[in-house]
């Protein structure tokens, strides 16, 4: 039987086990501890667990394994083309435990703006005892150093959707591992293992359970990297929950639909703020411009469902914007079937630096929307309303029109 489409793929993956169980519906599993039984190769069984081994006889304790979890993990593995697949309490749980995990090959990683301003952060802290070096997608070869344990790039990048070309970044790290965070695109888009990444990450809190109401992190990879992922997973204890686990396991039987009905709607919408006066510049990997390497039908099937567009005024007219709209809502976050809308430079990005934000372009009029599932009429008639006299403000010389009057910092944009 050839290889089942991948539709099909999202609905049935990690479900095999459940015609054994006489059960349609994957059953959650809360047990926090499990009877041992006989105590004969019960530390056997231990010992395997916690060197990030797969299950052998006995789970122990949910720290080491949960099956609700598993399965999960073995869906995303089978979407991403992956040996394996590790989860977590969070994105940034995620992100965590492979940066401890390459640190056994050195304590350098090389990284390419923009990023997620969470990861953007924890790597410039140094709070994992981490040096990182910042640098173009084009010249990562030139960053690499004896004790490089790591290279990390994302793309689509957050919030310009600029995409990075990943095998030519792999290309360039030769023998250092690369991470690709595909949150954005999805393993519906892009499938980074396959261009010769290592290890490809997924804020799980965003289109993976796609309803705005589980939080989760997980990453795609080989067999090594998962056994050492488990290893830290099981030390720190960053376990995903295993009714998230069940939330994102359901929710991946819908993620080819979510994905590329939201892209509609991200189509229709950039195309029509990219001529609206009271826009700037939009960014959208599907407008003209907004794929510089040609990667779409290449590395990625389809643009995505984000877009950021600036605003002309500034931050306070960005402000505005936010305000005004009653359709989208207002906040961080994406991937939901509803759709949302924030500003980086005060919210997602504010951890990172005002000077380094504005060189990875993103300015202090920019908003970033995550595409839901209404109507793109809709949607778009919300935006215009939100966008009314915004021109004149940019355009009359009045508050907000010079960057320097009006600091990202100085708007609150959610209530």
């Amino acid at each position: 039987m050839k290889k089942p489409g991948f539709e099909t793929r999202a609905v049935h993956s990690g479900r095999e086990d459940l015609a054994g169980l006489g059960v349609h519906a994957p059953p959650i599993d809360l047990s926090t501890t499990y009877p041992v039984g006989s105590m004969g190769g019960i530390g056997e069984c231990f010992d395997a667990l916690a060197q990030g081994g797969p299950l052998r006889d006995n789970p122990i304790y949910a720290r080491l394994h949960n099956p609700t979890v598993v399965r999960f993990e073995k869906a995303l593995a089978a979407l991403e083309g992956a040996e394996e697949a590790v989860a977590f309490a969070s994105g940034m749980a995620a992100l965590t435990a492979v940066l401890l995990a390459a640190r056994q090959g050195g304590k350098h990683v090389v990284a390419c703006r923009p990023v997620y301003g969470g990861t953007d952060h924890l790597l410039d802290s140094g709070l994992l005892g981490v040096e990182v070096t910042w640098t173009h997608p084009h010249h990562v070869s030139r960053a690499l150093r004896p004790d490089t344990a790591l290279v990390v790039v994302e793309t689509p990048a957050n919030p310009t959707l600029a995409l990075i070309d990943i095998a030519r970044v792999v290309a360039q790290a030769g023998e250092v591992p690369v991470l690709v965070d595909s949150t954005f695109a999805t393993p519906v888009l892009q499938n980074p293992l396959a261009l010769g990444a290592s290890l490809v990450l997924h804020s799980a809190t965003k289109f993976l359970g796609g309803h705005g109401d589980v939080m989760g992190g997980v990453v795609a990879t080989n067999a090594g990297w998962a056994a050492r992922l488990r290893q830290v997973r099981i030390a720190t204890g960053g376990v995903l929950h295993p009714e998230a686990g069940y939330m994102l396991h359901r929710g991946l039987a819908t993620l080819p639909v979510r994905v590329r009905e939201s892209q509609r709607g991200a189509m229709f919408l950039a195309k029509r703020l990219a001529s609206h006066p009271a826009v700037s510049r939009t960014w959208y990997p599907g407008l003209p411009g907004g794929d510089a390497e040609g990667l779409l039908g290449r590395q990625m099937r389809g643009p995505g469902c984000l877009l950021s567009f600036e605003v002309v005024g500034g931050a306070k007219a960005a402000a505005q914007v936010m305000e005004r709209v009653e359709l989208l809502t207002p906040a961080v976050s994406l991937g939901s079937v509803d759709s949302l809308i924030q500003h980086p430079a005060s919210l997602t990005h504010r951890v990172v630096d005002e000077k380094l934000r504005e060189a990875s372009g993103i300015s202090a009029g920019m908003l970033r929307v995550s595409v839901g599932l209404e109507s793109p009429e809709d949607l778009w008639a919300d935006l215009q309303r939100a966008l009314e006299g915004v021109r004149l403000l940019g355009h009359g010389g009045g508050e907000g029109s010079e960057k320097s009057r009006c600091p990202s910092g100085d708007a609150v944009l959610v209530g």
